[in-house]
């Protein structure tokens, strides 16, 4: 005998629909709300952070703030409660994001000096890409993250090649230059030499001898090779992914409302039913 679902069950499954669905108007409607209220809260950091914006018109930053720690919240617990499994949402990435964008106008209360953290909820941004749902941009996330860990061993050891030129080259400007020409201890001399290295150049620092000059030419010569390894390495490793992986590439859609079918053995459209057996005969 089938279990009729109680109102409790039938409006939990009704929001689920609403959050986290796409294929309804409301669905839809409440991702770009989302979106929207996102971008306002991100808007409202900068502003605030502004000194003469900020002063000037800080009780209405300080209102809507509110507005978006409540919109946040409501949205928080409704997510819990439509959740089958909760623990699996408020312990997910995007769980543990959402908890982080709406603490601390809460936290402000008891510990003024958190009030900073709002500039956290710029984290919720990368909810956008659960919300717009490009397969095509998780495909290249996904060659992406495989490049990176392929290159990891290999980016490893080149860093700790880094690291030992620098000790090196560090401690000889320092015998070089000595501490009467700023290059007062080794960590400094090797602080500038990193600096140098990664071409950056504060110019805090800086060789006042003619070995001195010559040894840090060579260095900032060295520095415009050793930045390019990095990306030629993981560049290396995105392509091999991407021949590796060439269904990500190419995923069918279909034919008839032109969304991405994420099963490649689906019969039908999940979002409107097109028999997709038939269409491709």
């Amino acid at each position: 005998m089938k279990r009729i679902k109680t109102k409790y069950e039938i409006l939990r499954q009704e929001i689920y629909i609403i959050i986290y669905g796409d294929n309804t108007v409301l669905g839809r409607l409440f991702n770009l709300s989302l979106l929207v209220v996102i971008f306002l809260s991100v808007i409202l950091i900068m502003l605030d952070s502004m000194k003469g914006i900020g002063q000037k018109y800080h009780d209405f930053f300080y209102v809507l703030e509110w507005i978006v720690t409540v919109f946040f919240t409501i949205e928080y617990i409704l997510r819990i409660i439509s959740n089958k499994n909760p623990k699996k949402y408020i312990f997910s990435f995007y769980g543990i994001i959402d908890l982080i964008a709406t603490l601390p106008m809460y936290l402000s209360f008891i510990i003024p000096s958190t009030a900073f953290l709002v500039a956290f909820r710029a984290l919720r941004l990368l909810r956008l890409f659960a919300i717009l749902n490009l397969m095509p941009i998780i495909g290249q996330q996904s060659h992406l993250k495989e490049a990176l860990i392929a290159s990891k061993n290999k980016i490893i050891v080149f860093i700790y090649f880094i690291v030992v030129v620098s000790i090196v080259l560090g401690t000889v400007m320092y015998l070089v230059e000595g501490p009467h020409n700023g290059f007062e201890n080794i960590p400094t001399s090797i602080y500038w030499c990193i600096v140098t290295l990664t071409t950056v150049g504060y110019g805090d620092i800086a060789p006042v001898t003619h070995l001195g000059q010559l040894i840090a030419s060579f260095i900032m010569i060295m520095g415009y090779g050793i930045i390019a390894v990095p990306t030629g390495i993981v560049t290396a490793e995105y392509s091999k992914a991407s021949r590796i992986n060439p269904e990500l590439e190419d995923k069918k859609t279909c034919p008839n409302c032109s969304r991405f079918i994420y099963e490649d053995d689906a019969k039908f459209c999940s979002a409107c039913g097109t028999n997709l057996e038939n269409e491709q005969k």
